[in-house]
């Protein structure tokens, strides 16, 4: 996901300066080079050291949890997901001091937040960790009958 997400990212600035845009589906969907020197949806501009540092632990948090919670395709799956986005994110923030967005969604005036792979990979395993969260069957979450007192 991270080498997926950064050469998109180079692909895309290879040909658009900051501000440009390349409509792909009529106004629906456009390419557009945009600097992102905050966090997610743009909240908290010019904060992108900060939010590198962050991403140092979150990234430690990952492996970590990765590594304690036993195997799980699936929540391995989202794992590598969150991994490679909160990677492809930080790499752009220590690199060039802000996260490079360039998929623009919406109609006319109405649009989604500017995003780019590594944030759908993110929201992605969001889901897929959610999902992960509601197929556990009650008895993971309990003590079965052989506990004491059952």
């Amino acid at each position: 996901m991270f080498v997926v997400d950064q050469l998109a990212k180079a692909w895309l600035v290879s040909f658009l300066s900051p501000g440009e845009q390349v409509q792909v589906i009529g106004d629906y969907v456009r390419l557009v080079h945009s600097k992102n020197t905050g966090a997610l949806f743009g909240l908290f501009h010019d904060q992108a050291l900060f939010f590198a540092i962050v991403s140092v632990g979150v990234v430690g948090a990952i492996v970590w949890f990765h590594h304690a919670s036993g195997r799980n395709t699936l929540l391995s799956v989202a794992l590598g997901l969150l991994l490679g986005g909160a990677l492809g994110n930080m790499a752009d923030r220590f690199r060039i001091g802000y996260v490079v967005d360039f998929v623009d969604v919406g109609i006319g005036n109405l649009r989604f937040y500017t995003f780019n792979i590594a944030d759908s990979a993110i929201s992605l395993a969001i889901l897929l960790l959610l999902l992960s969260a509601f197929l556990m069957t009650g008895d993971d979450r309990s003590p079965g009958p052989e506990a004491p007192g059952a």
